[in-house]
């Protein structure tokens, strides 16, 4: 419908725009398309920058749980330590014990070279053991964080000092119970967390080793 001068008649006003409502109602639909692309454009970045931190975690900052569970044949590398007139203790265990580390130390800050084992037990505990080669009391000592022997107990027929800091809970860490005996040039410190079942395994298998 048009009035009698051609122009088209708004149904809502009952006559033609005027050029100001024009240029508004033009300008209002402009406003409101730069809205929805504004809103839009919002949008598609949030959605890109989530698929960014979503590639990061599932791609760069995945953990690699393989290093804690890595098993190491100590055995094998106490004979390819060569260690001239030293047998390492490297005792053969039953298949349900592991190792998680093996490494020999030449003159630590002690003086003394240090043969390393970690021991994981059937029920996951830990068992380290420490040979020092030539050991001195300083270094036995500093081993054991300078507490006292609680008594000595004979296993396989080897006698070992007991180091039983059980009753001290958590406070004690790795060195909850230790076991300490000599074996030609090499002290062997045994401490950690496990059972008197896994210590007595372990010292029997080092007491058999340097025994043959």
């Amino acid at each position: 419908m048009t009035d009698a001068d051609g122009r088209p008649i708004v149904a809502e006003l009952g006559r033609p725009e005027t050029p100001e409502e024009t240029w508004a109602r033009k300008d209002a639909a402009r406003t409101a398309r730069r809205q929805h692309q504004t809103a839009f454009n919002l949008v598609l970045a949030l959605i890109a920058s989530l698929g960014i931190v979503l590639f990061l975690v599932a791609v760069v900052v995945r953990p690699d749980n393989t290093i804690g569970d890595r098993t190491v044949d100590y055995r094998q590398v106490a004979s390819q330590a060569q260690v001239p007139g030293v047998t390492l203790a490297a005792p053969a265990l039953p298949g349900d014990f592991s190792s998680n580390r093996a490494d020999y130390q030449d003159k630590t800050s002690d003086g003394v070279s240090v043969w390393t084992v970690g021991l994981l037990t059937p029920d996951k505990q830990y068992i380290g053991l420490q040979q020092g080669i030539d050991a001195n009391a300083t270094w036995v000592s500093n081993q054991l964080d300078q507490h006292a022997a609680t008594g000595t107990r004979t296993i396989a027929g080897t006698k070992w000092t007991v180091y039983d800091r059980r009753a001290e809970g958590d406070d004690a860490g790795n060195q909850a119970y230790s076991l300490v005996s000599t074996f030609d040039q090499g002290t062997v410190v045994l401490s950690g967390t496990a059972d008197d079942t896994s210590f007595r395994t372990v010292a029997t298998a080092v007491s058999k080793q340097f025994a043959n």
